[in-house]
C-alpha cells in the first residue's frame, strides 16, 4: 500500500529551529522527523513512499540521494575497507518517488498533484510528514474497510494543559476544566483513504474540508479514536520534548523496536510528559 507524505509546506512555527532545514527533516536523534515516521509505516509492511515536495525540496531530494545508512546502523570494516559491511539497512528495501507540488500548495492540491502515482491502488494511505504515534496501524486501516468508508483518519486526545472555559452572561463562569477532559478528539494526521476520494475533491480545495465535508453528508467519512501516545513537531519546544524522550530510549513510535513491556513503559512515560504539558498537541 503507498504512503503519501505531505512534505512542501513551509513550517512557520519551527522557523526559529532553523530556516534552512524543512520541518519534515528538523532531526529527532540521528534521523529526521520524517525518517521516523516512514520507519513507523515500514515496519507495517508499507515501503512505497511518494513524497509531495515544495519548500526545501532540493534539501530533501539531497538527503535520501546522499543517504548513509551507517549512521543509524551497525557495521563491520574488514581489513580497513573503506566500504562498510552493513549488518542492518533501514531504505534499502523502500520505493520512494519525489513528486514537485508547488511551494505555495494546500494539502487538497498536492494529493491532487500525484494522483497519477496512485493509479491501481484501491486504498492508499497519507499524512502530514511531522506527527508521530504508536497506533496500529492494521487497524486503522481496518476501521476503514469495515465502515465502508471513502476516508479515515486517526483521532486523538488532546494533551496540553489549557483550559476549557464556559461562560454565560456578562462573563461570568459556569465550568472550567482541562482540554484534555472535555471529550474533544483532534485530527492526528494519519489517513485512510480509497481511491474514490479524487471524486469528492475540486480544484484547489484544502482535503479536510470543502471535500471531508460532502464525505460528512453521504456518511462515508470515518475517524479512528486512538487514546493512546500521538505527539506533533510543530514547535522547538515539541522538538525538544521527542528528543527527550528519544535520548531516553523510550519513544513509544519506534514500534520495530519494541514489544511487550519495553513498549508499555514507554508509552507510560511519554503520557506523563504529555500530561505535564511538555508537548503542546495540535490538529
Amino acid at each position: 500500500m503507498k504512503v503519501v507524505l505531505f512534505c512542501g509546506g513551509q513550517g512557520l512555527r519551527l522557523r526559529d529551529f532553523s530556516e534552512t532545514i524543512p520541518k519534515p527533516m528538523v532531526p529527532i536523534g540521528y534521523r529526521p522527523v520524517m525518517w521516523h515516521l516512514m520507519k513507523y509505516y515500514a515496519h507495517y509492511g508499507h515501503k512505497d513512499f511518494i513524497l509531495c515536495l515544495g519548500h526545501k525540496a532540493d534539501y530533501i531530494k539531497k538527503y535520501f540521494l546522499e543517504y548513509e545508512e551507517s549512521v543509524s546502523n551497525d557495521f563491520v570494516l574488514r581489513g580497513g575497507a573503506r566500504a562498510p559491511e552493513m549488518l542492518a539497512t533501514d531504505i534499502d528495501s523502500w520505493n520512494i518517488t519525489f513528486v514537485d507540488t508547488g511551494i505555495e500548495s494546500n494539502i487538497g492540491q498536492r494529493l491532487m498533484a500525484v494522483r497519477e502515482h496512485l493509479k491501481g491502488e484501491d486504498t492508499f494511505l497519507a499524512n502530514y510528514s511531522d506527527n508521530l504515534t504508536d497506533a496500529p496501524l492494521p487497524d486503522m486501516i481496518d476501521h476503514l474497510h469495515k465502515q465502508g468508508a471513502v476516508a479515515s483518519f486517526l483521532s486523538n486526545l488532546p494533551s496540553h494543559s489549557f483550559h476549557i472555559v464556559q461562560s454565560g452572561a456578562g462573563g461570568a463562569v459556569n465550568r472550567i476544566l482541562p482540554v484534555k477532559d472535555a471529550g474533544i478528539w483532534l485530527n492526528g494526521g494519519f489517513f485512510v483513504l480509497k481511491q474514490q476520494i479524487f471524486d469528492y475533491i475540486r480544484d484547489g480545495e484544502e482535503l479536510v474540508l470543502d471535500p471531508f465535508d460532502r464525505l460528512i453528508k453521504e456518511r462515508l467519512l470515518t475517524t479512528y479514536q486512538y487514546p493512546g501516545f500521538w505527539a506533533c513537531m510543530d514547535t522547538f519546544k515539541e522538538k525538544q520534548v521527542l528528543e527527550d524522550v528519544w535520548l531516553k530510549g523510550k519513544a513509544p513510535w519506534e514500534v520495530w523496536k519494541r514489544k511487550g513491556p519495553k513498549a508499555a513503559a514507554a508509552r507510560a512515560e511519554a503520557a506523563a510528559a504529555l500530561s505535564q504539558g511538555r508537548v503542546v498537541v495540535t490538529a
